[in-house]
This record gives C-alpha cells, sequence and structure tokens, in this order.
C-alpha cells in the first residue's frame, strides 16, 4: 500500500499579493516612449500544495481583467490614455472581463529546507484565446502561508492582441510582455 501524499490547500490573499505585467517600447521613438508597468488588484484562486510528491499539486487563478492600475510615473493624461487602450483594445474589458489560469501538470525538486522549485504546465485563458503556458515557480511553504513567486513571458500576438502603436508607428510597444509574480496564499483551516 502506497503512502498518503497529503496536499496543502490555501487560498490567494490579493491584499499580501502583487502581480505585474510590463511593456516594452519599441519603434523610432522608444526612447522617448513609456515601458508600462500594470499591476492588477482583483484576483483570487486556489492552490493545492503537495511536497511530498509535487506531480499532485494545482493551481487556478482568476485575474478581473479591468481591476488593473498603471504604475509608472507618468502624467495623468498619459496614464488616462494607457487606461482605455488597456480596456479598449489591449484586453477588451466589456467582452472578455476574466483572464484564468489553470494547472495541468505540474513537477519540480525541494531546493532547501523551506524552497521548492516547481514547473507548471497550464492553460493560459487571455481576451476569448487559451493557449499552454509554463511557468517556473519559487515555492515557498510557511507554517500557515505558502509564498509563490517567478515571472514568465508571453507574446500578445498568442492571445490575438494587436500591438498598440502611436505616431503613425513611430513608438510602438513590443509584443513580448513579462509578467511577474508574488503570491501569498493563506492555508485553509
Amino acid at each position: 500500500m502506497s503512502p498518503q501524499v497529503s496536499a496543502i490547500h490555501s487560498t490567494i490573499d490579493p491584499t499580501s499579493s502583487r502581480l505585474t505585467v510590463r511593456a516594452f517600447a519599441a519603434g523610432l521613438l522608444s526612447g522617448f516612449g513609456h515601458n508600462p508597468v500594470i499591476g492588477f488588484r482583483d484576483f483570487s484562486g486556489e492552490v493545492s500544495f503537495a511536497p511530498d510528491d509535487i506531480t499532485k499539486s494545482s493551481v487556478g487563478i482568476t485575474i478581473k481583467a479591468g481591476s488593473f492600475e498603471v504604475q509608472n510615473d507618468v502624467s495623468e493624461k498619459d496614464r488616462r490614455e494607457i487606461i482605455r487602450t488597456m480596456n479598449d483594445q489591449v484586453l477588451e474589458v466589456g467582452r472578455f472581463p476574466d483572464i484564468a489560469f489553470e494547472s495541468r501538470q505540474v513537477s519540480g525538486m525541494q531546493l532547501g529546507e523551506s524552497l521548492y522549485v516547481v514547473k507548471i504546465e497550464g492553460d493560459l485563458f487571455l481576451r476569448g484565446v487559451t493557449r499552454r503556458q509554463t511557468v517556473s515557480v519559487n515555492m515557498v511553504p510557511a507554517d500557515d502561508k505558502l509564498r509563490a513567486y517567478g515571472e514568465v513571458s508571453i507574446k500578445q500576438s498568442d492571445f490575438k492582441i494587436k500591438l498598440v502603436s502611436v505616431a503613425g508607428g513611430a513608438l510602438k510597444v513590443k509584443d513580448e510582455l513579462k509578467i511577474s509574480f508574488d503570491v501569498t496564499a493563506n492555508k485553509d483551516p
């Protein structure tokens, strides 16, 4: 008889978590452009972490697409324009109010007493498109919390997002986005 694998179930705490997306300017005028940093505030999800058999772990997260704020130090006019463009053209929050990620397969290893490096393969649902995405995550379990942090790159074109440009294309946003996360999940009672 094989030993029972016990998973630690946790609920994501958005108030002590951070989820940001960084875009990068390109084009002839890129030196004058912004590299916008967008922070999402409203997200929820659950993590099931099985330290004795990481393959039995899972994660699911849902982000309210319109819950972002511009974190750069930009003028109020630029801030309003970035928000309008993100809502109307990039994310189309009226049509696609949620962004979601659901794990399919988890693997990894323990590196230290309380540090695991985990590879999560799952489905990322963004703007009506679902794509397989692999995310490398550092997991730090504690007594009553679980911390997961890392960074992943995605291409906007993979999700049928038209790349934003201004000034006749002399200033545009690159296809690649960097998503950084530092998520805390509280263990369920």
